[in-house]
């Protein structure tokens, strides 16, 4: 029973990007988005945005969920000239097997066209799927409210052509019991296979049997006792790492480099499906998270904190970086939290940031105004606990390399 309680440990975290692209895939179903076809999202999230844990605020974005099984689809992508646009397409294990846009495919646009693992097809501007579900999500940059229109321009050329698809069976969530769970799991293999470098894994989560017909009532109560006692251990696992990694240098974390595309590190894609699920890989956006001093590596609301940027020492980039703050959910995700000023992020494009006179930048955080000369510079906190994150856009080689660190945020 041991190779059992371990066997569902693993299986639980193997399956959950499946599970949360497949929850996600139903909550924006049952809004009336179709399948194989782009929704514009027009507005910035705030906090009233839950669909996906960790949004940021610096981009519009469209989505598309993809079922290539009837066919290809064919993609639009607009001129996007000095504005950064990316469009990720992650397959059902939430890796990035592709991303168009600013950094790879310029500014210009272009069309191309999604086939999937098993499509027979060829010539240019072909891009192939390893399975045959694909999330596709846009991000396209809006400089603040006066930007916004021209940001919707840009945003409206982006779309997709393919043939009709139903809507996939609706799948169970990851609070589920362990036999709808794992019936799940087993359906979304199915319906997309693991790659054959999984075999491994494959092998030592055999005796759950999700490759060959799963079924839940063949366990005996003992055997439940182990598969749930391993889903246990999985779920604090989950919840101890994910966006920005779980090793803090000066007080940030920076995501590992596997981190958008995952191969063999079945551990940490679930922590990133938990906390920060579609993340990009870090050449094209570096997501880092703050360390707090409370369990989890949260703020208090109630002090004052400061972040201070040294002239010579501001975040190297070759498009934009942004502060976003979040209160956590019990279960380990992040959302934007309501303040007075409805700012949930600062960054280098914030409308009347303010440097000192000798070049250096300071921002303020906490539930407290910090006055009069402060405020511009503010990012409001909740009077709870709260998380922070940086993300940094197409970053330099010395932010990539980690020859460049971020300074630490100290109590002001």
């Amino acid at each position: 029973m041991a190779d059992l309680k371990a066997a569902a440990r693993e299986a639980w975290l193997y399956a959950l990007p499946l599970i949360e692209i497949a929850t996600t895939r139903s909550r924006v179903l049952a809004l009336g988005q179709q399948m194989n076809v782009f929704t514009h999202v027009w507005r910035l999230a705030d906090h009233r945005h839950r669909a996906v844990t960790t949004p940021n605020n610096d981009t519009f974005y469209s989505t598309a969920q993809v079922d290539l099984s009837h066919g290809p689809v064919t993609i639009t992508l607009p001129p996007s000239g000095e504005r950064y646009l990316s469009l990720a397409l992650m397959d059902a294990w939430t890796n990035n097997f592709a991303i168009l846009g600013t950094r790879t495919t310029g500014p210009d646009g272009g069309t191309f066209t999604l086939v999937g693992p098993n499509e027979a097809a060829e010539g240019a501007n072909l891009i192939r799927s390893p399975t045959n579900h694909v999330w596709a999500l846009a991000r396209v940059l809006v400089d603040g409210p006066h930007d916004a229109a021209a940001a919707k321009t840009v945003q409206t050329g982006l779309s997709m052509q393919g043939p009709a698809a139903p809507p996939p069976p609706a799948q169970a969530a990851r609070s589920a019991a362990w036999q709808d769970y794992f019936a799940s799991a087993a359906a979304l293999m199915a319906a997309n296979p693991p790659p054959v470098t999984d075999r491994a894994l494959l092998a030592r989560i055999a005796p759950l049997g999700l490759t060959d017909g799963f079924d839940a009532a063949r366990f005996s109560a003992a055997e439940a006792a182990e598969i749930e006692a391993g889903i246990a251990e999985a779920r604090r696992e989950a919840r101890k790492s994910g966006l920005g990694g779980s090793t803090f240098i000066d007080g940030w974390s920076y995501p590992e480099p596997g981190l958008g595309d995952f191969g063999q590190d079945y551990a940490y894609r679930a922590a990133v499906a938990l906390s920060g699920l579609a993340a990009l890989p870090p050449v094209e956006a570096m997501y880092m998270r703050a360390e707090g001093h409370l369990p989890g590596a949260l703020f208090d609301g109630m002090r004052n904190w400061r972040l201070h940027f040294p002239a010579d020492r501001l975040i190297p980039v070759n498009s934009f970086w942004s502060l976003s703050l979040y209160e956590a959910t019990d279960d380990g995700q992040y959302f934007f939290a309501e303040n007075p000023l409805n700012r949930f992020a600062i960054g280098d494009r914030s409308e009347g940031l303010a440097y000192n006179d000798d070049g250096s930048l300071d921002i303020w955080i906490g539930n407290a105004d910090p006055g009069e000369g402060r405020r511009a510079n503010w990012l409001p906190a909740p009077a709870a606990p709260f998380a922070l994150f940086m993300r940094a856009y197409l970053g330099k080689p010395e932010l990539l390399t980690g020859r460049y660190r971020l300074p630490p945020i100290t109590e002001a």
